[in-house]
């Protein structure tokens, strides 16, 4: 039965329908209940497999195809009718030409099968950040993702208006050649065929809450970021709020689930999460900038997270979380991944399924789970959530974060010399790639705002919209930093420690927004007095160390501008002046 009377979303519904020809229609309404049910017909079929309920109560395994494992961005297209507004930076192809396209693939790819209809919200239901979109799929696993990555159900359904983001799933034959993960930003809709992976399937995660968003907040005068948002509370209760962003595989949920030192928490300072991944940002009645997580959920990823590592993020999977691409440890019917323990189950099955005995496996890279395996988590497990995780307002930015994987480029830290500068750092973010990732090591990839594969619309119209915000803000834009935890020495070891001991530099960003720390003037913006760097309890760490982590090369940062130039260049004539402007300025500061 559905659960709205909204003519536009029962007409839309239909045409699906008439076009994918599911043999029933299901409306998700969230509840427990009808949960459990689906989770039982998902085990029948295999689709996904109970967990032992005792170690790990309402959590359960999944496995994509193999040839299904990340996100594709080469198959991820933003469908505009101009080309020139989609730009260099994202696939486009005319509208109608993929409408066609996209018909064919969906025209009886739900035959014998059930469409789900999920009706959720970005944000708490009723909140002014808080945006509705409809989700019509044909896999169960799709439904249980999304029940914990969003708000689903009854509540959201009487809320829709005609203004709703129309989400299509099918996961037809999973075929890689005919997969696409389609954006229409005009039409407000999202289609995603021959996939089953999370970040291709998940319409209310990147596609939503990002690319589609991105384009909204464009157009209504608000932003969609790839930012994390943390809180930390002094002893004497105040809490201040930072919003940053880093591209993968640079400690992003670490750094939002961070654990305090053990001298600032004996002291009574607190770090709370407010959202790993995502933040919507508005200015507030007050001027400010105040910022959401729109995810109910987190979508991690498993391997190196650890007692260590992340333990916050490691206790959020303990309960209703669903694995994907984890191995399966058949001696207690638990899970692992690599980086978890030291340990690895001799007997158990790989991530593939398959069953390996003793410590030989064969799946990708010689591992037992895949290195983009992942765990859908609610965010309520979290030992740190915040307070204000359903704050319909948000919360109010103090300071914004950028950040990269740099081994000898970027200091520790440094703070722009102002709102405009602090967007041209942001738009020359970059990281150089590691032994992760496919290709050479140590290769430079810009990553702007860790948005490049996330804006919904044109780069360079992106980076004008932040300069925007900033007019509209005036002297009540939050400060921005740069950091970089990832300097290292001749060896190539990390310097810096990392994890929780980020809080320190983080600590100096606090005093700088309130005035109470000098800094030092340089060429690339103001960087810290190093006896400001608090290095109390770091064996390791002297002071001369942090004087070498706040070292600027002006050789290797006029190097860089050469990368930032080529990416201006690439983005063409959208991308503003003023960021033209302040390379220029840098480059004569650094050649003085």
């Amino acid at each position: 039965m559905a659960l709205t009377n909204n003519k536009a979303v029962l007409n839309w519904i239909d045409e699906m329908a008439a076009m994918t020809q599911p043999d029933q229609i299901v409306w998700i309404d969230g509840s427990d209940a009808q949960i459990e049910d689906l989770r039982a017909q998902a085990c029948a079929t295999g689709e996904i497999e109970k967990l032992n309920q005792e170690l790990l109560p309402d959590c359960y395994l999944h496995r994509t195809a193999v040839n299904d494992v990340a996100r594709v961005e080469d198959r991820t297209f933003i469908c505009c009718r101009k080309q020139e507004d989609a730009g260099p930076t994202n696939n486009w192809m005319d509208p109608q030409e993929m409408y066609a396209k996209l018909k064919k693939l969906y025209t009886g790819a739900m035959k014998g099968r059930t469409m789900y209809v999920i009706p959720y919200s970005m944000g708490v239901v009723g909140s002014p950040f808080a945006k509705y979109g409809i989700e019509l799929t044909d896999s169960i696993y799709v439904v249980l993702n999304m029940c914990i990555m969003t708000r689903v159900g009854t509540a959201v359904a009487e809320v829709i208006g005609d203004d709703f983001v129309k989400g299509l799933h099918a996961k037809a034959d999973l075929d890689p050649e005919n997969r696409y993960i389609v954006h229409f930003p005009e039409d407000n809709t999202i289609m995603s065929v021959n996939s089953g992976y999370g970040g291709n399937v998940l319409l209310g995660k990147k596609c939503f809450a990002l690319r589609i968003a991105s384009y909204l907040g464009r157009n209504q005068g608000w932003m969609a970021e790839h930012m994390l948002i943390l809180g930390i509370q002094s002893p004497a209760g105040e809490v201040r709020y930072l919003a940053a962003a880093f591209p993968s595989a640079c400690g992003k949920t670490n750094l939002a689930m961070l654990i305090p030192p053990e001298h600032y928490r004996k002291a009574g300072w607190k770090v709370w999460c407010v959202g790993d991944d995502i933040a919507w940002i508005r200015v507030g009645e007050d001027g400010r900038l105040w910022a959401m997580n729109p995810e109910y959920g987190f979508f991690g990823v498993a391997p190196g997270t650890n007692e260590k590592s992340n333990p916050n993020a490691l206790h959020t999977t303990m309960k209703n979380t669903i694995f994907t691409n984890v191995a399966h440890n058949l001696d207690n019917n638990t899970v692992w991944w690599e980086g978890l323990d030291k340990n690895p189950p001799e007997n158990a099955e790989e991530w593939t399924g398959k069953k390996v005995n003793g410590k030989e496996w064969v799946a990708e890279g010689n591992k037992l789970a895949h290195p983009n395996s992942r765990f859908t988590a609610p965010a309520v497990n979290c030992p740190c959530l915040s307070k204000e995780f359903n704050n319909p307002n948000g919360v109010p930015v103090t300071a914004m974060v950028f950040g990269g994987r740099r081994a000898k480029t970027a200091p520790l830290v440094f703070q722009s010399f102002d709102w405009n500068h602090g967007v041209y750092v942001g738009s020359a973010m970059a990281s150089e790639t590691t032994a992760a990732a496919a290709g050479a090591v140590g290769v430079v990839r810009r990553d702007p705002m860790a948005m490049r594969p996330f804006t919904g619309y044109n780069m360079g119209d992106y980076f004008g919209h932040w300069i925007e915000m900033g007019e509209k803000l005036g002297d009540k834009a939050p400060k921005i930093f740069h950091v970089n935890w990832f300097r290292t020495d001749d060896e190539g070891h990390f310097i810096w420690p990392g994890f929780g001991d980020n809080m320190r530099v983080l600590m100096w960003m606090l005093k700088r927004c309130k005035g109470e720390v000098d800094a030092v003037e340089t060429p690339i913006g103001y960087l810290p007095n190093a006896e400001d760097i608090d290095i109390t309890g770091l064996d390791d760490i002297t002071l001369d160390t942090v004087k070498g982590l706040l070292s600027v090369d002006k050789d290797l940062w006029l190097e860089d501008c050469d990368g930032v130039e080529a990416l201006y260049n690439e983005i063409g004539e959208r991308v503003p002046a003023e960021l033209r402007h302040q390379l220029a300025a840098l480059r004569e500061r650094l050649s003085k």
